[in-house]
């Protein structure tokens, strides 16, 4: 990013974004995506060299979504900081958040350089391809907005293509880098699919019961803009009960919800055990990671969810 040779208002943009000076330093991420392809690539036995340029591009196509995921939702802060269109308007961090899809894309393009040009064209289809996957999830995201009901399917449709497709796609990417052969790259492709699903019900639950200081974003904001998260889909599943009423009559009215709502809401979320719901959920999926031989990355996985929510 310190060395972006396109447009300056761009550059200044983009250092914004990732912390860089004159905007940083700022908290960032946890940088999952690229570790994890790191991480698979290396345990393998290759050169971290082999894996860099895939890193990187998946971090930027990560940053990517971000900026546009913050624009389609009007979420002014990340992290505890103000996001890139809240500053700088929509339009031009649209534009930005485009930037860094090229980005991404022009630094995989390296990848022939110690990989040959098979490998690297193989690498690069399966990024677009979970893009693609990425923008089906999104779509559906948007979709549910508008929605009075949505079934757990349709849920598991959605986060599979808007958090999964791009954890799915890291560790298949570290696995080609380590130019494995496609079975085992099969099996990674598999652990980051399961790790998605997994971050990403947590990540509904922090969205719930977490503390704004753990998640850098407001407190209850999924509920007070009626977001169909994992606990909201799964409360509306159950039986017939004065606590799902409340979730159903909420969620039924189109709007978003005021605060003696969501409180309502919280409470009868907690009465019908969508918390546990949700933690069990998550241990379903990460029986896949625990499954896979590869200890290094299956320990590191296991404890980036390791904290209990709320």
């Amino acid at each position: 990013m310190k060395e972006y040779a396109g447009s300056a208002a761009i550059g200044d943009m983009l250092a914004y974004h990732f912390g860089y000076e004159p905007h940083g330093p700022a908290r960032r991420g946890k940088r999952l995506r690229p570790t994890m392809l790191m991480l698979t690539c290396e345990t393998e036995g290759a050169p971290a060299e082999q894996a860099l340029d895939a890193a990187v591009a998946v971090e930027l196509l990560h940053n990517y979504s971000l900026v546009h995921d913050d624009i389609e939702d009007r979420d002014e802060f990340r992290h505890g900081r103000r996001t890139l269109w809240s500053v700088f308007g929509t339009a031009q961090a649209v534009n930005t958040g485009d930037a860094m899809c090229a980005l991404s894309f022009l630094v995989l393009t390296r990848a022939k350089e110690l990989l040959g040009p098979v490998r690297a064209l193989e690498m690069i289809e399966r990024l677009h391809r979970a893009h693609r996957t990425m923008c089906d999830g999104q779509s559906l995201d948007l979709q549910f907005e508008s929605a009075t009901h949505v079934e757990e399917r349709a849920y598991d449709t959605m986060i599979a293509g808007k958090t999964s497709a791009l954890f799915e796609a890291a560790c298949a990417l570290g696995a080609l880098c380590a130019q494995i052969e496609e079975p085992r790259v099969r099996g990674y492709a598999d652990v980051g699919r399961a790790y998605g699903m997994a971050f990403q019900v947590r990540d509904d639950a922090l969205g719930i019961w977490a503390s704004a200081e753990s998640t850098g974003k407001a407190v209850a904001n999924d509920l007070v803009r009626r977001k169909w998260s994992f606990p909201i889909v799964w409360a509306l599943a159950q039986p017939p009960s004065p606590a799902r009423e409340v979730v159903s009559r909420a969620y039924g009215s189109l709007r978003p919800l005021e605060p003696p709502e969501v409180e309502r809401v919280i409470a009868a979320l907690e009465d019908l055990g969508a918390r546990e719901a949700a933690a069990r959920a998550v241990a379903e999926q990460m029986a896949v990671v625990e499954r896979h031989p590869n200890r290094t990355l299956r320990d590191y996985l296991l404890g980036t969810l390791a904290e209990p929510v709320g």
